[in-house]
């Protein structure tokens, strides 16, 4: 209960009233907040809200400003990114052969246009106003910097109901000007306003919009936001969030206005908007010409999932590079854009050492930026895995940290020269991810190197040597390059319960040249079943720690 002298311009009556909602953003709807009999009735309005309808600007901001409707903001939106795509053109044709890529790409439709087709209210009176008259009316009014008016429409409202629901319109009647001792209020809009302002108007009286389409619905959001309407905000991105998402509206949602998209109202729509492209673009490497094609805002919410299917992070930073080049190839653009943007996108703590150099030295990134996101990446290495377990909870904002879902799995390499060339490879397994390999599957290691030829791990769920049950195997490869033979002299050990300590479990020397891989079919000589059970020795804190020692032996 409100205290019986509560004054219904008070700010906080209105905030207690409308601009708080229980259940997050679902809109509660009762007869007894529904004032449609009193819409455009003079009996039950106390002023008069006089609406002149402008003809269009010649031509809207880029970042939405001036726009009235989301098809005249889409539209020109679409113009500039073609325009840009030309200028690329004809940067690219200038640029060395080395750094001309795909540029043959089609155009993408960058925004859907849509046009409102909505009908006028009935009780609407319409007038065009003389020239004098718009000139030299006494009005008070509101109006944006239009061109001439075409037309005026003529609406009886109650101040009361549109103060309750907006802090604009509560401005205008309370803020000690003429329009508090006025009956006539102006506001000046664009023609492609006209249809969005009306379904609002009749919003803040009904709490319902008639409208069920997208861009219909969105032309009301951005005259909700225009005209400080939350509710609406909230009502018209729920009725979004229902319609079938596609990649041309969610690209559409994400870059509409920032003015809009930092409303809370609108957050929740822009992250089913992300989550859609996330889900889609999963597996990039299924939509090359498509995805490559796609605007910072999508590439930006493909690049946030965790559960984006990567061979590793050094896919995605050459991904990242190879978008960048194509959409920015003047390198002042490209190193803004990848400096202050993407490569918050880039988990380089999850990148191989030998990557990371070549990232330090690549001229598409500010040196003194790359420099510091290469020290973290590698003091995160050399963290202990508490410490590092550590670091991903304290930056719960900052996915710099988390693990993607990569298809090779990283390892953690110490390398030694002397006596001889040797690596140590650390590779960690999660129990689910062992459970997900049973009957017959694998998992890879990302590559690791060692006298100048790349190696990796894999673990598999196979038959034993008899083939009379499923048992846990690991195998290591030498990547296909060559000729070139490698004796190598390679040991597989594990952690173990309840020492922690690495047990040999198997031994091994082989000659590769190549494409081939040598290991153990039964690493822990037990079934599947017990290597997986509860009670297994093996797995530390629901972690398999497995060890493979390498050593070339000179020919």
């Amino acid at each position: 209960m409100k205290e019986s002298g509560a004054d219904l311009f008070d700010p906080r009556t209105i905030m207690d009233s409308d601009f708080s909602s229980s259940g997050g953003d679902k809109v509660v709807v009762g007869s007894d907040r529904d004032f449609a009999f009193a819409f455009n009735n003079d009996i039950f309005s106390d002023r008069v809200l006089r609406i002149e309808i402008a003809a269009e600007l010649p031509e809207c901001k880029s970042d939405g400003e001036g726009c009235g409707s989301i098809a005249e903001w889409a539209r020109n939106r679409k113009r500039r990114r073609e325009e840009i795509k030309k200028e690329n053109a004809v940067e690219l044709s200038v640029h060395r052969e080395d750094h001309i890529l795909n540029c043959d790409q089609p155009d993408t439709v960058d925004g859907v246009v849509y046009e409102n087709q909505d009908e006028d209210a009935e009780a609407m009176i319409e007038e065009t106003p003389s020239g004098d008259e718009a000139a030299n009316s006494n009005d008070s009014s509101w109006s944006m910097d239009c061109s001439t008016v075409l037309r005026v429409k003529t609406i009886h409202i109650s101040s009361p109901i549109l103060a309750a629901k907006s802090p604009f319109f509560y401005k205008l009647f309370s803020n000690g000007m003429q329009e508090t001792e006025q009956r006539h209020v102006t506001l000046r809009i664009s023609a492609s306003e006209e249809a969005a302002l009306m379904d609002l108007l009749n919003f803040m009286y009904t709490e319902s919009l008639t409208t069920t389409t997208a861009p219909a619905l969105l032309d009301v959001l951005m005259a909700a936001d225009k005209f400080e309407v939350a509710s609406c905000m909230r009502y018209c991105s729920r009725l979004l969030r229902n319609l079938p998402m596609t990649p041309e509206s969610a690209l559409l949602y994400l870059e509409l206005p920032s003015s809009v998209l930092m409303a809370d109202a609108v957050q929740p729509l822009t992250d089913a908007a992300k989550q859609y492209l996330a889900t889609r673009y999963k597996d990039i490497t299924k939509f090359p010409d498509e995805v490559l094609n796609l605007p910072l805002a999508g590439i930006e919410a493909i690049l946030g999932s965790d559960d984006l299917q990567v061979a590793s992070e050094d896919a995605v930073y050459d991904f990242v590079l190879k978008w960048a080049r194509l959409q920015y190839p003047r390198l002042e653009d490209r190193r803004e854009v990848l400096g202050s943007r993407l490569i918050n996108f880039i988990r380089f703590p999850y990148m191989t050492c030998r990557k990371l150099k070549k990232v330090l030295t690549c001229a598409d990134f500010d040196n003194e930026v790359v420099t510091r996101v290469v020290l973290e990446a590698l003091s995160f290495k050399a963290e202990t895995p508490h410490r590092q377990r550590a670091l991903v909870s304290e930056e719960s904002t900052n996915k710099r940290y988390i693990e993607r879902a990569y298809k090779y799995r990283p390892v953690k390499v110490v390398e030694f020269e002397m006596p001889h060339q040797q690596c140590i490879v650390y590779l960690d397994l999660r129990r689910e991810e062992c459970a997900n390999l049973f009957p017959s599957g694998r998992v890879y290691s990302q590559a690791f190197h060692l006298g100048g030829q790349g190696f990796f791990l894999s673990a598999h769920c196979n038959m034993d040597q008899q083939s009379s049950f499923h048992c846990f195997g690991l195998f290591l490869g030498m990547q296909e390059k060559g000729s070139v033979s490698f004796a190598v002299d390679y040991e597989f050990a594990a952690r173990t319960k309840p020492g922690g300590e690495f047990v040999s479990k198997y031994k091994g020397n082989y000659t590769f040249t190549g494409g081939k891989a040598v290991g153990y079919r039964n690493l822990f000589a037990q079934a599947w079943t017990n290597f997986m059970a509860e009670d297994s020795v093996y797995f530390i804190n629901g972690m398999l720690h497995l060890r493979a020692e390498l050593t070339i032996k000179k020919q």
